[in-house]
C-alpha cells in the first residue's frame, strides 16, 4: 500500500507519498480498500500541528474516506468483505487502504457513490446536530448560513431546506452566492462587497433570522449576532477564518438569544444511539435526493499537495474529494 505520511506535523509540505506494509486488521477493526478521501478544514490543521487532536506520529491524515472492506478482524459481524463503507476516523484517508475501527464505519445502501460518501458524514452530521438537535429549526423560520459555499454551508442549506426554513446565504463572492441559489437557498448576500448588518435587516424586513450558522468566526460574528431575531439561536460551529471571536455578553441579554456550542464530534461518542439514529435519516435523505454532497472537484490521490494548495486559496466550493 501508499499512503501521504507525515513524519513532522510542519505543514503539507512535510508529508511524504510512501509504500508501507498492507496492515492485518485487529479485533473490532477492518481494512479498507480506499476509493475516495476528501479534504476537510482539520485535514490542514492536524498536519500544521494545530488540530485539537494530535495523532502519535508517524501517522497519515484524512479524516473522512469511503471505500471497500478489504478484510474484518476478529469479532466484527456487521460488516463483511466486499462491503463499500464509508468512514470518519480522523486519520488514515489519504493513501491506498487504511485500517479502521469497524463501529465508526457506516454501510453503503446500494447507489450512493464512494465520492458522495467519501464527502458526506462530517457535514451533513454537523449540519444536522446543529439545526435540528441544538437549534431545534422549525419550519417557517429563517436560517443565516455564513461560509455557505463551504462543506458544511452547503450542507447546512440542504438540510434547512429540506426542513422547511427560510435560508439566507452569505458567501464571499458572486459565484459563491449563485452556486447557494443553485442549492436552494432563498436570498444571498455577497459579504465582500454588502453589509453584511444592512443586507440581514433589508431580507428579514428588520426581523433578523432566527438561527445562524456560523463555521467562520472572525470579524462577521458581532455583526451577524446583532442582526439575530429576538429568541433567536447563534450557532457556534467553527473558526474557519481563523480569529476566534469574542462577543459582549450583554447582546445576547438584549435579544433573548441563545449562543448553542456545536461539537458534532462528542455527541457521536457521548450519545452514539442518538447519533446512529441520525445518519440513518440523513442516509434516509440522501436516496431521497433531499441532500447530495456539493463536489467541487475530485483529484488523484498521488495530488494531494495541490489539493491543500486549493484549499488554502478559500477557491473550494463544496467538497475537495481525492480518488484513487
Amino acid at each position: 500500500m501508499h499512503a501521504w505520511l507525515c513524519t513532522n506535523p510542519t505543514g503539507v509540505e512535510a508529508l511524504a507519498w510512501t509504500e508501507l506494509p498492507t496492515p492485518t486488521p485487529k479485533a473490532g477493526e477492518v481494512l479498507i480498500e480506499i476509493k475516495a478521501a476528501s479534504l476537510n478544514f482539520p485535514d490542514l490543521l492536524i498536519v500544521q500541528n494545530k488540530y485539537q487532536m494530535k495523532p502519535p506520529l508517524p501517522f497519515v491524515p484524512g479524516s473522512e474516506y469511503a471505500g471497500v472492506v478489504a478484510a474484518v478482524g476478529e469479532g466484527v459481524t456487521h460488516l463483511k468483505v466486499g462491503q463499500n463503507v464509508a468512514c470518519l476516523s480522523g486519520t488514515g484517508g489519504f493513501g491506498t487502504h487504511t485500517i479502521a475501527p469497524a463501529a465508526l464505519c457506516m454501510p453503503l445502501p446500494d447507489g450512493f457513490s464512494h465520492v458522495d460518501a467519501a464527502a458526506f458524514i462530517m457535514i451533513y452530521a454537523t449540519s444536522h446536530h446543529a439545526l435540528v438537535d441544538r437549534a431545534q429549526l422549525k419550519a417557517g423560520e429563517t436560517v443565516l448560513v455564513l461560509g455557505a459555499a463551504g462543506g458544511v454551508g452547503t450542507a447546512a442549506i440542504q438540510i434547512a431546506k429540506a426542513m422547511g426554513a427560510r435560508v439566507i446565504a452569505a458567501a464571499s463572492s458572486d459565484e459563491k452566492c449563485a452556486l447557494c441559489t443553485s442549492i436552494g437557498a432563498d436570498a444571498t448576500i455577497n459579504y465582500s462587497k454588502d453589509n453584511l448588518r444592512e443586507a440581514i435587516k433589508t431580507l428579514t424586513d428588520g426581523k433578523g433570522p432566527d438561527v445562524i450558522y456560523d463555521p467562520v468566526g472572525g470579524d462577521f460574528a458581532e455583526p451577524a449576532f446583532r442582526s439575530i431575531a429576538w429568541r433567536g439561536r447563534y450557532l457556534v460551529v467553527g473558526f474557519a477564518s481563523g480569529p476566534i471571536p469574542a462577543l459582549p455578553f450583554n447582546l445576547a441579554l438584549l435579544k433573548g438569544a441563545s449562543i448553542v456550542g456545536v461539537f458534532w464530534g462528542d455527541f457521536a461518542k457521548r450519545e452514539p444511539k442518538a447519533n446512529a439514529a441520525m445518519m440513518g435519516e440523513l442516509a434516509q435523505w440522501y436516496a431521497q435526493g433531499k441532500i447530495k454532497p456539493v463536489i467541487d472537484r475530485t483529484m488523484p490521490m498521488a495530488e494531494l499537495p495541490a489539493a491543500y494548495a486549493h484549499m488554502g486559496s478559500r477557491g473550494v466550493m463544496g467538497k475537495l474529494v481525492m480518488v484513487n
